[in-house]
């Protein structure tokens, strides 16, 4: 099994290199898509349209709607050595888990999340947006979004066997670093 992480702020071109990277490693890949459809948001919709032509039409898609959003800890285990599930991105599966569950059973399920890629038999790319980078939020709930998936990033990262940030249409090892102690602390 090999976990590549890959993270960026938004326009980073980190989709575009975890799909290279997939259309590279000579495995059956399956996209694990985790937005949500808002037929009332045309701007969104259009974003999701975007993302589904620009990967092969011949991957099959796992669309994380429903109860499949909650079973995506358990996904990696339904995957063998010749396989690659190609995860974007965590960002928006946390912003639609938050709505269902916080504190400790959302800290769990990101454990859990980590645990079940970790331990994975197939290989996966899994793309998260970087958070952080401006100003303190004003709102609970964006601050509370943020220091979230700012420690799931910070696990898939610790946990991967490759690390990348994504800036500008750049992608740099971050593996390569040096890691600082008890930075998401």
């Amino acid at each position: 099994m090999a976990l590549t992480f890959i993270t960026g702020p938004v326009r980073s071109g980190k989709s575009r290199f975890a799909l290279h990277l997939a259309e590279s490693s000579g495995k059956c890949v399956t996209f694990v898509a985790t937005a949500a459809l808002y037929p009332d948001d045309a701007e969104w919709s259009e974003r999701i349209a975007r993302h589904r032509r620009e990967r092969p039409a011949a991957w099959p898609t796992v669309e994380c709607e429903g109860e499949v959003r909650r079973a995506l800890a358990e996904l990696p285990a339904a995957y063998g050595e010749g396989d690659l599930l190609l995860v974007d991105s965590l960002g928006t599966w946390l912003a639609a888990e938050m709505q269902r569950s916080s504190g400790d059973a959302l800290a769990e399920y990101c454990r859990a999340l980590v645990a079940g890629f970790a331990a994975a038999r197939c290989s996966a790319i899994v793309v998260s947006e970087e958070t952080g980078w401006g100003i303190v939020p004003e709102y609970a709930s964006a601050r509370t979004f943020r220091d979230a998936l700012g420690r799931l990033n910070a696990e898939f990262a610790r946990v991967a066997d490759a690390a990348y940030l994504a800036v500008s249409g750049y992608a740099l090892d971050l593996k390569r670093g040096m890691p600082i102690p008890n930075a998401i602390e």
